[in-house]
């Protein structure tokens, strides 16, 4: 079977649908997993709950008897809450972890037996939070670094069947994203408005962000490449942002995340 094949999750928009639609315009045979039905023209929808590990196991079981194969996975589906860590519901900061972490990780093990045969790749979309937490999102920002430590591992895990895992740290986006995220400004008043502040100021960045389209087709070229960096990340202010982490003391790179999102009244 010379038909390449392609897993997609949360594909029903923003960054997962610009995926999804780079890898239907090249003549891939892919499949979009999410709950919602709005999927790029071409692009085979199986209505999943990721955070339903039965739901899961089916939707690759589907990939299995129509396909016959899958060569990537792309684990790209994933919400954000904001808030104090003092005044988060414990629920909630589970439920971040259900998306952004477990699911992921539920979509590796039900796609390995398939990704094992075609010697594959799984290329995990994360954050560039996961290196530089971020003030009042912090459990979005653990959730990415956990994403992170699971994509290092899981690549050493493979080496040996052949398959290529990475990750790509994405910065701000012009997405949906921002509209759905659960934003908790209580205890705001007892922080000094800086909650209400720093999410003000993280969604102003976000909606000058990177264009979605762009986000896909430049994440599409880096899967068809031979093999995966372990972490990278996209546009030259990130690139250059990552690289200087590695090289700044720790203490002056928090104090200026804190100057950029704890800002003072």
């Amino acid at each position: 079977m010379n038909e390449q094949v392609v897993a997609v999750t949360g594909a029903s928009g923003g960054i997962g649908y610009a995926i999804a639609a780079a890898f239907a315009a090249r003549g891939w045979r892919v499949y979009g997993l999410s709950r919602r039905d709005s999927a790029p023209p071409g692009v085979n929808h199986i209505p999943t709950d990721l955070t339903d590990e039965a739901a899961v196991k089916e939707a690759f079981s589907r990939i299995k008897a129509e396909a016959g194969q899958l060569h990537i996975l792309i684990n790209n589906a994933g919400n954000g809450i904001s808030g104090s860590v003092e005044f988060t519901q414990i629920n909630d900061m589970k439920a971040q972890f259900e998306v952004n972490f477990f699911a992921a990780a539920t979509c590796v093990k039900y796609a390995l037996p398939l990704l094992r045969d075609s010697h594959g790749k799984i290329l995990n979309i994360s954050s560039v939070a996961a290196v530089y937490p971020i003030p009042f999102q912090a459990f979005y920002s653990a959730s990415k670094a956990a994403l992170n430590a699971l994509t290092l591992a899981l690549r050493n895990e493979t080496r040996a069947f052949q398959i290529s895992v990475g990750g790509v740290m994405l910065g701000d986006a012009e997405t949906g994203f921002t509209a759905a995220r659960r934003k908790q400004e209580l205890g705001d008043d007892i922080y000094r408005g800086a909650i209400r502040r720093s999410v003000a100021v993280m969604e102003k960045d976000e909606q000058k962000g990177m264009n979605p389209r762009l986000i896909g087709e430049k994440i599409c070229a880096l899967c068809l490449r031979r093999a995966l960096p372990p972490l990278t990340t996209i546009g030259g202010s990130y690139k250059l942002l990552v690289f200087l982490g590695r090289l700044l003391p720790q203490r002056l790179i928090f104090f200026l995340i804190g100057k950029m999102y704890v800002k003072r009244p």
